[in-house]
């Protein structure tokens, strides 16, 4: 038999419900979602090397210094 469950892991009930289930990787079997938009497509995701390439240009700007350079020298 196969239960389907919905839990809303923005409360912390939730998560603590969802940190019992993985524990379980043999019988439980979790299939995330894609967030989705108030259009209802999918939200965009970045990498991790997005994410950093942001953060570096960020940074750039805000310090007025390119941080790629200092990154390099470090």
């Amino acid at each position: 038999m196969t239960v389907t469950v919905k839990i809303d892991v923005s409360s912390p009930i939730g998560r603590r419900l969802l940190r019992d289930l993985e524990k379980h990787k043999k019988v439980v079997e979790i299939q995330s979602e894609m967030p989705v938009g108030v259009d209802g497509l999918p939200l965009k995701t970045s990498t991790v090397k997005e994410v950093y390439e942001r953060g570096l240009d960020k940074l750039s700007e805000h310090y007025g210094v390119d941080m790629r350079k200092l990154k390099s020298k470090l």
